[in-house]
């Protein structure tokens, strides 16, 4: 849920729009870029399949790093529907993007995985609607290579422009209406993922 003053939360736990298949990602791009992936459900051909691709689950955290929509490149603020499986496949074979020793052993055996890896994870502090950082970690996840691949050509199942929604909620913040600006929060729910899943990707 979408109840960022929940006591017992732990920190480290992915928090998603989900079904049965399918979670719900978040990034934001230029008009040029988002616009056509959101009318054709995938991304169009200019988009840079060499380039590291980040994907956040978390609704509250994309508009932290995009700014509600209002950065330079990050005007279009898209939410992609893809496979729970391919999700977990990107995580399965993730390394942490910092090292850890008890995890990692040493700095040269970190490196080469990280280098390996088609996918890498980051913990970062969730935000609330003021983006003031909270105790608790939300996931975000770099996609690379065959995972990048993997994610535009058989994971998405479809792409929704909601940067209307996010204008919407910006608005409702800057005015003090934070109970209605919850009340349109994507419903996040604690993300159902194996522990073995996640054990090589908590710092």
């Amino acid at each position: 849920m979408n109840d960022h003053h929940a006591e017992a939360e732990p920190r480290f736990r992915i928090r998603a729009r989900h079904t049965d298949t399918t979670v719900t990602v978040y990034q934001a791009y230029r008009p040029q870029i988002g616009g056509p992936a959101a009318r054709t459900g995938r991304f169009p051909a200019d988009w840079k399949r060499d380039r590291m691709t980040w994907i956040k689950p978390s609704f509250l955290w994309m508009m932290y790093r995009c700014g509600w929509g209002t950065k330079e490149g990050q005007e279009t603020v898209l939410a992609v529907e893809i496979r729970r499986d391919g999700f977990e496949w990107a995580l399965r074979h993730a390394c942490l993007s910092h090292h850890v020793p008890a995890l990692h052993g040493d700095q040269a055996s970190w490196r080469r995985r990280l280098r390996e890896a088609p996918a890498r994870v980051q913990w970062d502090p969730e935000r609330d609607l003021h983006h003031n950082p909270l105790p608790y970690r939300s996931l975000q996840l770099g996609l690379a290579g065959p995972a990048a691949a993997r994610y535009a050509d058989e994971w998405i199942t479809g792409i929704e422009d909601v940067t209307p929604l996010a204008a919407e909620i910006h608005a409702l913040v800057r005015t003090g209406e934070l109970e209605r600006a919850t009340a349109l929060l994507p419903k996040e729910r604690p993300y159902p993922v194996a522990d073995e899943v996640l054990a090589h990707l908590r710092a």
